[in-house]
Parts: structure tokens; sequence; C-alpha cells
């Protein structure tokens, strides 16, 4: 009886769907991700945890991703952060060089506080696999002469043959 307004009907209490999306949780939900994933990229840097001399030598202009071997405080050698057991360091290192560009150079970081010896070990092994063109890897010294250093960058006196 009303004029051209439609009649309401009851349908035993059901509700009518909602037509429209509440965006606050999801903002909230994402603004939590972004917080997270920005604290934990920095972290994500270097996947093995080594304290590297420090060096007044400049840093190697570089084009491509290299190729890392850490040491860490163990001994233990990693291959882009992946751990090589010693018993298969020697196939390891063989099958590395089968896969590398005879011009690429391999970046060889290794903890301060590490003996000279195994360092020598591996590098050593390296040779003994024909990876001969190798970088070490050392941190800037602090309050030196070149103030526009990166924290770890590959020496250029560091590296051996090759060359």
């Amino acid at each position: 009886m009303s004029m051209g307004l439609p009649q309401k009907r009851r349908t035993g209490g059901r509700r009518a769907p909602m037509a429209e999306i509440n965006v606050t949780p999801l903002v909230d939900v994402m603004l939590v991700l972004l917080i997270i994933f920005m604290v934990t990229a920095p972290l994500l840097v270097t996947g093995v945890p080594i304290k590297l001399p420090q060096s007044r030598a400049k840093a190697l202009d570089q084009d491509q991703k290299p190729t890392v071997l850490s040491i860490d405080r163990q001994g233990q050698l990693f291959v882009n952060d992946e751990l090589v057991p010693d018993a298969e360091m020697a196939q390891r290192l063989t099958d590395l060089r089968t896969r590398l560009d005879p011009t690429e150079q391999l970046f060889l970081r290794a903890d301060a506080a590490l003996e000279y010896g195994k360092v020598m070990r591996i590098m050593g092994e390296l040779n003994r696999a024909g990876l001969d063109r190798v970088a070490l890897v050392t941190s800037g010294m602090s309050g030196s002469q070149g103030e526009g250093q990166k924290d770890e960058a590959p020496s250029t006196g560091g590296s051996s043959g090759g060359q």
C-alpha cells in the first residue's frame, strides 16, 4: 500500500549478503608482514656468520654475482651458504671447477679467528681442484683513508694466480 516501494519479505531471520568488504584487517596484516620482511631482509645477506679480517685494500668492481666460499670459526667450508662436508670437499670443488667459467673468480671468506693453517688447507684444495682465481674477502678498516669502502669487499691484493 505504499506508493511504488517494494514490499519487504521476511525470510525466516536470514540476513541478506553483505556487498562490501572490510579492508582494515587486510591492511593490518599486510603492514605487519611488511615490517617482518624489512627486519629480516638485512639478516639474509650472508648466511654464514663470519668475522672478517680488516684490510686497507680497495674493493673490486664486479659485474655478476660471484661464487663465494666461506670458512666459519669451526673450519667448516660453505659454497654459497651450503655446507660442504670434509669427506666431499675434493669432489665438490672439482665439480665447481667444471661448472664455472674459466675467467670467473671465486671469493674466499674466512673468519678472522680461524687458524692460518686451516685457510691454507682449503686454498691448497682449491688449487688442486684447478680453481686458481681466488680473491680473499676482508672488511674495510674503520677510520681508514678509503671513506667509500663497503663493509665486505674482496680486496684487490688478495687474489691469486690466473690473471
